[in-house]
């Protein structure tokens, strides 16, 4: 492929469905640990970027080898609206993601909801939080893309490491045969040892919390205990209290 023609194609892929632009070496580096089929690695350095892997992952640094291809850096710049500091972008599928039949394979750890979210930054730290207490997915609702780059990059490719899919209708969660517990201000506090682990938990936004369609749909509603005087946490901040709270109940 002609170096010029990687303009273009990066440009298509953002509007791909079926792929991913990852911007960065930590959403790559993910991506490969959680073995994602990683089509193409650029780079204006070579070797500065197998110093970056063998100093952040070296378990990656001969694979990543392997893929990295180095092009000129006027190039390189011209395929992210703005260009990694870390100086590496790459393509990548994205992950099939079947409702109910790749979330209803775990019933031990909760799926996250997260009901309209506004900020892909924002909704990446989700994602990276739900990985990281090892949950059985990430379902948004809304316009926004939960695997837009700049979503990946706010959740350092952890995308790969657990299910994430955005549902186009509230409905089509009847499938998963979960119940739906409302994250919500009015509910009652959070017991974190009577959670169900097999539950859908679902987040609002920070500015308009939960839907009234998404409310009446709740089996509960449960609230996170919070200093008097307090109105609200930020998004990421809720999901990681809520899970961390879940799976500190699991260990004790």
């Amino acid at each position: 492929m002609q170096d010029g023609s990687l303009i273009p194609r990066f440009g298509r892929a953002r509007r791909d469905p079926s792929l991913v632009v990852l911007e960065g070496f930590h959403p790559l580096k993910h991506a490969l640990r959680f073995d994602a089929n990683v089509l193409e690695v650029l780079t204006p350095d070579t070797g500065a970027l197998g110093r970056l892997a063998g100093l952040l992952a070296p378990d990656l640094a001969e694979r990543l080898g392997t893929l990295v291809r180095e092009i000129p850096l006027d190039v390189f710049e011209q395929l992210a609206p703005l260009t990694p500091s870390t100086g590496v972008m790459a393509l990548a599928e994205r992950p099939v993601v079947e409702l109910p039949g790749t979330l209803g394979r775990r019933r031990d750890a909760p799926v996250v909801l997260l009901e309209d979210p506004r900020d892909l930054g924002n909704m990446g730290a989700c994602v990276r939080v739900a990985a990281a207490a090892d949950v059985a997915g990430v379902l948004t609702t809304g316009s926004h893309d939960p695997w837009h780059p700049d979503a990946l990059r706010g959740a350092a490719g952890l995308h790969f490491a657990l299910p994430v899919a955005r549902l186009e209708r509230l409905d089509r969660l009847d499938a998963l045969q979960r119940r739906l517990l409302a994250v919500d201000p009015e509910g009652d506090p959070l017991d974190p040892a009577e959670l169900d682990p097999g539950a859908v938990l679902a987040f609002g936004t920070e500015r308009y919390g939960l839907s009234a369609e998404l409310r009446a749909r709740a089996e509960a509603r449960i609230s996170i205990p919070m200093r008097p005087g307090v109105s609200s946490l930020n998004l990421a901040t809720s999901v990681a209290a809520v899970l961390f709270a879940w799976r500190l109940s699991r260990a004790l």
